[in-house]
């Protein structure tokens, strides 16, 4: 579904909650988003602005799920096809997204200042397509500080996608934030492909995308945006933070590039959609594309069944694999390419596919009942880690570093001794789970 067409849905299903109030985007909307739960909402009535705002559009699975018209439980394959099969999107005359070209002022949208130690007010749900002069487009999420009525500042990750095209100009750099996007267009923006992949092509891939060529920069955008901003990023360095991130901890402040917007289009009547930062969208749209990475790589090693990045673990550092073991030491390979499908990760969990992996009790009672430390723990020390990582160690403009670790808690197959148990000592393993009862039958309402 497009942006209003998910918007429409969840009127009609009575999922989308409307808020008739005036709500200020300062402080007052990001706590009241917060409060709901993140629950779908729409606020009618901003302060300080004409543009209505809408919020938790992709708090869930089921929404994002439902978003893209399959179950949820059909996410990670959705996904994962996709990335391997990027249909190009086909280039439109006219768009809906360029239907109003108005002077810029930034002062004008209802961007969320969400914290009184926020840096600033922040755009959080806008993706950013730049070109790179090596692999062509690219999209991906970024974080913009309002500094006035035409500028930002940009947090670019060192060495990702946006970061290295921005090097490689020597000068300023074509960026469009789009604001307002499908379901399909933000879970592309979150992936990382290989470079020269294009994520709005993974986007067509998971539903039509359609796109446009902007009018003052050489780049193509969603056509059904609700808001799009072209500018350059430019050589100029200011100060940008603090920021809460991933991990519900504030962000460092950082020397980062400022963004000179020269151009707005938006729909007839927009939305402006924003993402409350460490909240369950902010963490399910990052994490979410990056189960099928892991996916990959563990099915090359052995036979996995399904992946969750936890929210407990921002939904970053903490990855949950469940596998069908063959082998004795399908979890140990396992856990090593879970590290590879996501170099972030830092703590990787094995369990066996007999594990409700969206259960955190089941999850302990697997680590309680089939693990042992000393021969079932990987430690790995100094390694690559995440930048959103308090603990970590971080040097500015280098890779953070960090220890990680990874938990066999599958079935032992070899005994202490190291003989391989048979398939019945196995099976004594496995929780013993009551029936199923129609409650129905016995009891009435």
């Amino acid at each position: 579904m497009q942006f209003r067409e998910f918007l429409h849905m969840l009127q009609q299903t009575g999922q989308l909650l409307t808020v008739s109030q005036e709500v200020d985007p300062h402080l007052e909307m990001a706590a009241l988003i917060h409060r709901l739960g993140e629950q779908p909402v729409l606020f009618q009535r901003v302060k300080g602005s004409s543009y209505p705002v809408v919020a938790g559009l992709c708090a869930q699975r089921s929404l994002l799920a439902s978003g893209l018209g399959v179950t949820r439980e059909e996410l990670l394959f959705t996904l994962a096809r996709a990335l391997n099969n990027p249909v190009p999107p086909p280039l439109l005359a006219t768009a809906p997204c360029q239907e109003v070209i108005e002077e810029v002022n930034l002062y004008k949208l209802p961007i969320l200042m969400h914290l009184p130690s926020d840096g600033g007010p922040y755009v959080t749900a806008g993706i950013a397509v730049v070109k790179d002069p090596e692999f062509g487009r690219n999209v991906s999420f970024h974080r913009l500080m309002r500094l006035d009525a035409t500028h930002f500042a940009v947090r670019l990750v060192e060495g990702r996608g946006t970061h290295a095209a921005w090097q490689k100009t020597g000068g300023d750099l074509e960026i469009a934030i789009c604001i307002g996007n499908s379901p399909a267009v933000l879970l592309a923006a979150a992936m990382s492909p290989p470079p020269g992949v294009d994520e709005l092509a993974i986007a067509n891939a998971l539903m039509p995308t359609p796109l446009v060529k902007c009018r003052t920069v050489d780049l193509e955008v969603p056509a059904n945006a609700e808001i799009v901003l072209e500018g350059h990023i430019t050589r100029q360095l200011v100060e940008e933070g603090p920021f809460l991130d991933l991990t519900e901890t504030m962000d460092m402040v950082r020397r980062q590039p400022v963004v000179e917007i020269h151009c707005m289009t938006h729909r007839q009547d927009a939305y402006y959609q924003a993402l409350l930062p460490g909240g369950l969208e902010h963490k399910l749209l990052m994490g979410l594309p990056r189960e099928p990475t892991i996916y990959a790589e563990v099915q090359k090693v052995c036979d996995c069944v399904d992946v969750l990045l936890t929210p407990g673990g921002g939904s970053w550092l903490h990855a949950v694999v469940q596998i069908r073991k063959h082998g004795p030491d399908d979890g140990q390979l396992a856990i090593q390419a879970a590290f590879r499908g996501h170099t972030s990760v830092k703590h990787v969990l094995v369990v066996d596919d007999d594990i409700n992996i969206y259960d955190p009790v089941e999850l302990e009672w697997a680590v309680a009942t089939r693990l042992q430390a000393d021969s079932d723990v990987v430690i790995l020390s100094n390694q690559g880690g995440s930048s959103l990582d308090p603990s970590a160690w971080h040097v500015p403009g280098e890779k953070s570093r960090t220890a990680k670790m990874g938990l066999d808690a599958t079935i032992p197959w070899r005994k202490p001794s190291g003989e391989l148990r048979s398939e019945e000592e196995r099976a004594a393993f496995r929780k013993v789970r009551y029936p199923a009862v129609p409650l129905e039958k016995y009891i009435t309402k």
